[in-house]
């Protein structure tokens, strides 16, 4: 069965700190690139966060490569929780991108999500959709995963079967909303190790307002859902998304901090479950 998710409860008022201004869209190609290259000089100190580029891309003029940081806790093993996250998958709106290396910053800086952690950051997923190469196919947060012609999505299939993760987090921004949604898809009925325990909680989200969405689809039409049958054990997907009118800064500290603390959450979960 899938985890439960706790009953929605009234959150407390947000504060919120005034901030600088947030980039603006032109700018935030910009900033994913000054983002991205501060990032690999900052793991490449780093003895838990690493910089590992998926693949290649075929590119008219140059070489590309998805963007990956692999992050190893203490104690990591073959037998460690595999998570992988996922952001950009629209280079329209780079957001959640700068999002995610925010979250991969601080993991740089204090590597204190515990021992046992295996997880795989891919920052941005539309990378060719940002060099100009392929500027019109929509979202690719659509893709059916087991048929995309999409390079990038071509990868990270390789990618999943190859790792065999136990959840897929996804990052994105919503128009038109004003709280943080939660959503949980599993493959049918999931047996977790300790099935009363939360996967997530409103006490992750807090300060923040959530509204939460649960489905159980016994066939996936998109996403990394639609490998389930072909993976070691039958994964979850967890999409955070986050208000697009927010402040920049916002999106990324608050991404940041539900994140940490679901991984944490989870990881405890999973222990949990093992020691019944």
């Amino acid at each position: 069965m899938i985890a439960t998710m706790s009953t929605p409860r009234i959150p407390r008022p947000v504060t919120v700190v005034p901030l600088p201004p947030s980039p603006g869209p032109a700018s935030l190609p910009a900033a994913f690139a000054e983002q991205l290259s501060d990032l690999y000089q900052l793991v490449a100190r780093s003895s838990h966060v690493f910089g590992s580029p998926l693949g290649l891309l075929p590119a008219a003029t140059r070489d590309l490569h998805l963007p990956r940081f692999v992050y190893f806790g203490p104690h990591s093993s073959d037998a460690s929780l595999r998570l992988a996250f996922h952001a950009g998958f629209d280079h329209r709106d780079l957001r959640s991108t700068l999002a995610l290396l925010h979250l991969v910053e601080g993991l740089a800086l204090r590597p204190d999500l515990g021992q046992g952690l295996n997880l795989s950051l891919f920052p941005l997923v539309d990378l060719l959709g940002l060099a100009g190469l392929a500027p019109a196919r929509g979202d690719l947060g659509e893709e059916n995963w087991t048929r995309s012609t999409a390079p990038e999505i071509r990868l990270l299939e390789q990618d999943a079967r190859t790792r065999g993760y136990q959840g897929f987090i996804r990052i994105a921004t919503v128009p038109s909303q004003d709280v943080v949604t939660v959503r949980l898809r599993a493959p049918g009925r999931v047996e977790n190790p300790a099935p009363s325990l939360e996967l997530i909680s409103s006490e992750d989200i807090e300060p923040f307002p959530v509204r939460w969405e649960s489905d159980a689809v016994a066939n996936a039409a998109d996403g990394p859902l639609t490998l389930a049958d072909d993976l070691p054990q039958q994964p979850f997907e967890l999409t955070l998304s986050l208000p697009a009118a927010w402040p920049m800064e916002l999106v990324r500290e608050a991404a940041a901090s539900i994140l940490k603390r679901f991984v944490l959450r989870y990881r405890g979960f999973i222990s949990y479950g093992q020691h019944l």
